[in-house]
């Protein structure tokens, strides 16, 4: 029996030696044991949701007014333009009517945000290891239009994982004291959208926004992570030390591709936020405000919202809210990036966006 006890005792301390060797060479050759690997990726969805939370507070009132901007009524003129329409939301509803709807933006960009910088790492890799197979180049790095379709990817898993939670936040975020029927917050806003609008409804406007995300998302990364590869290689103005950047560059490049970004994707999503209030009963009275017009709001899909809007109001409509949005989107796409970034150096993960 002692003899039998100390060969299992011997096998479990060369079985834990051999484990011990195997993830010692994993390690030596680039390629993460299990464990680590799982531990990665927790981390980097840890600070991908930690960036989005964090970028989406700091602006949570510009877009309130974003929003409010982009659906009310051309004929009774609530809120007009950015400070004015901030001081009116402070004076109407105070402090929370400045961050009403951002507990939901917030469970959902978190997610979302944790889903989209992780989907573009892995994106990043995918596309990166096919070029280098196709040109035969083992060398080769991410070009611009490769990093545009990596962020392309990651725009559209992440949107589509969370696109519910955002439908029911653009109502929520649209409600007032003086809506007459108030969603009491997003699991009864989707219970109650589901109830007496079906499962479907929870992906109106799906298509403009995943139309809209390629651009922005897209656009957003190859524009950050080029800049930043241009200004390591060209250290222009001092600007970069011992090949590292600083948090205020990081900060000017988020800022330009956001700037980028929202400019080109914009119009798609004012009419996703249309689109997402068809089918609500209360929709035209908070729309429409005190105006003329108590029709119902009604567009049969993505191309014919366009036509209304533009029919109606103009092509400037599509452009409606763009101002806050700019003050809004610079910031707050400057802080995720730069967050992200500083969560994932804190918590030890390697930086291979680029790589």
């Amino acid at each position: 029996m002692a003899s039998e006890d100390v060969n299992t005792r011997s096998e479990s301390a060369v079985s834990t030696i051999v484990n011990l060797a195997e993830e010692a060479k994993l390690a030596r050759e680039g390629v993460k044991a299990p464990s680590q690997q799982i531990l990665s990726i927790c981390k980097s969805l840890v600070a991908g949701g930690v960036a989005g939370g964090l970028s989406r507070t700091a602006v949570a009132p510009l877009e309130r007014l974003k929003i409010l901007l982009q659906v009310q009524n051309p004929h009774s003129i609530k809120y007009n333009g950015t400070l004015q329409g901030l001081k009116y939301i402070w004076r109407t509803e105070g402090v929370r009517g400045l961050f009403k709807g951002n507990g939901t933006n917030c469970a959902r960009i978190v997610p979302n945000s944790a889903v989209k910088f992780f989907s573009y790492e892995e994106a990043s890799k995918g596309i990166l290891w096919l070029y280098r197979q196709q040109t035969g180049n083992e060398d080769a790095q991410l070009s611009p239009v490769l990093r545009l379709g990596a962020g392309a990817c990651a725009g559209i898993i992440a949107m589509s994982a969370t696109y519910p939670m955002d439908m029911v936040r653009g109502r929520l975020t649209v409600q007032s004291n003086k809506s007459p029927y108030q969603y009491r917050g997003m699991f009864h806003a989707l219970s109650t959208v589901l109830r007496e609008e079906g499962p479907r409804a929870l992906y109106k406007g799906w298509l403009p926004s995943v139309i809209g995300v390629i651009p922005y998302v897209g656009l957003n990364f190859a524009v950050y992570e080029s800049l930043k590869d241009w200004l390591i290689k060209t250290r222009p103005f001092g600007l970069v030390e011992d090949s590292e950047l600083g948090v205020t560059t990081r900060l000017a490049c988020g800022a330009a591709a956001g700037t980028v970004g929202q400019t080109v994707a914009y119009p798609l999503d004012v009419i996703r936020r249309r689109m997402q209030m068809v089918g609500w009963k209360d929709a035209s009275s908070i729309v429409t405000g005190d105006g003329m017009s108590k029709a119902p709001l009604e567009y049969n899909g993505m191309i014919d919202a366009f036509r209304q809007t533009v029919r109606h109001e103009g092509v400037r409509a599509l452009y409606k809210g763009l101002v806050p949005n700019s003050v809004k989107v610079v910031p707050s796409i400057a802080i995720a990036f730069v967050t992200y970034e500083q969560v994932k150096d804190i918590l030890g993960v390697e930086m291979k966006i680029s790589d």
